[in-house]
């Protein structure tokens, strides 16, 4: 491969990895009830700490990188999410298990603000490099539910973080094998493009702000509940295996539309495409929230494909509309709210659940995914003509 090629390679793998790792425990949870008797909605909270590492870390990684390099952060998320994960796999009781999934969290903050920059930095053509990044996390994503369910039911859910782990360990290794500290470059040579214009900055800026707070909210309040949403709310008493196998195949429906959208982002206005995604994870909400069966997984479908639509387009705003030389900081920065407001979603999952199982927080996220909605319109409305001034 060349330079840029390999670049972008190990930044798939590791947005695939980063994805897995940080979803293991909200399938592995189930099976960590079965062995210690203890309720669920004691356990789910113990990755409280994780969550919020994850984003609260994304904001130093941004000024970090400047000064560090990419390469070597990289590297570090690498080899420490694969050590945290081994520590998940030894640890004992809910205050060591607890303290090793902040200590995965805080590796895994590492990957957006450094992968992401480096992808905007090295991408020839952007939609397209990001809907593959995005597919190879949403992949991550999605396998994490069946292979850990798959592990924990033939090997112990310790294994279901062991092995994924040492995989971690040993990507780290070979990229620092086969790359060096030298930039990698654009993959056609040319300048990183400059940032486009928009007309009401300030309309901008909040609409993005509260775009990014719902949507990371809904993103994670979703994803983490979705193995015990799908558990007692498909309709059916399911094994730990089926239910694993039904939160992935919700979860691929993310990853085909990364695909689509990855298409469209060359061709379609980025805020126009935001809008009818909202749109959809809107009505994916509503659906989810009001249904059960067949209907219920079929509004979560609609919701993890937007969702995951959203991520690539989201990803897209800040190369296409942030200046080069801040794009780190800015992935931080967005990380930082995203991830960070949703470190509330397991305590929050934990305590409706025990009020009521889930109708109440599906309701929750339906609200979350309107506000999502309205934000993406103002960012419309913000970013007015193209050919405004900058």
């Amino acid at each position: 491969m060349s330079s840029p090629a390999r670049t972008i390679a190990f930044v798939n793998a590791a947005h695939a990895l980063v994805h897995y790792l940080m979803l293991i425990y909200p399938t592995a949870v189930l099976a960590v009830a079965a062995e210690t008797g203890l309720a669920y909605d004691r356990l789910i909270p113990l990755a409280t700490g994780g969550l919020i590492a994850y984003g609260v870390l994304s904001l130093p990684v941004g000024w970090v990188a400047d000064r560090l390099g990419p390469r070597r952060l990289l590297a570090a998320f690498f080899i420490g999410s694969g050590l945290a994960s081994a520590a998940v796999a030894t640890a004992q009781g809910p205050a060591g298990l607890a303290a090793a999934l902040l200590a995965l969290g805080a590796a895994c903050a590492i990957y957006h603000p450094v992968g992401l920059s480096m992808l905007a930095a090295t991408s020839r053509r952007l939609g397209r490099d990001l809907g593959l990044n995005g597919v190879c996390g949403n992949l991550g994503a999605s396998g994490a539910a069946a292979l850990t369910a798959l592990a924990a039911a033939t090997l112990g859910w310790r294994a279901a973080f062991l092995l994924p782990g040492l995989a971690a360990i040993a990507c780290g290794l070979v990229y620092l094998a086969t790359t060096s500290d030298a930039p990698a470059g654009r993959a056609d040579g040319a300048a990183p493009a400059e940032a486009e214009p928009v007309a009401r900055p300030g309309l901008a800026l909040a609409a993005a702000v509260l775009a990014i707070l719902a949507g990371g909210i809904t993103y994670s309040l979703v994803t983490i509940a979705l193995p015990k949403i799908i558990d007692e709310r498909a309709g059916a008493d399911l094994t730990l295996a089926w239910t694993g196998t039904l939160a992935t195949a919700v979860l691929v429906c993310g990853a085909a539309m990364q695909l689509v959208v990855g298409t469209l982002i060359d061709r379609v206005a980025l805020p126009t495409l935001l809008v009818l995604l909202a749109a959809s994870q809107m009505t994916g909400l509503l659906i989810a929230a009001l249904f059960t069966g067949p209907l219920l997984l079929l509004g979560l479908a609609l919701t993890m494909a937007a969702i995951y639509g959203e991520v690539v387009v989201d990803d897209a705003l800040v190369a296409r509309f942030v200046p080069a030389a801040l794009r780190s900081k800015a992935y931080g920065v967005s990380y930082f709210l995203g991830f960070t407001t949703a470190g509330v979603a397991a305590p929050l999952i934990g305590l409706t659940h025990a009020g009521g199982g889930f109708g109440p927080l599906l309701a929750l996220t339906a609200a979350c995914g309107t506000a999502l909605f309205l934000a993406a319109i103002g960012f419309r409305l913000a970013v007015g003509r193209r050919d405004v001034a900058a």
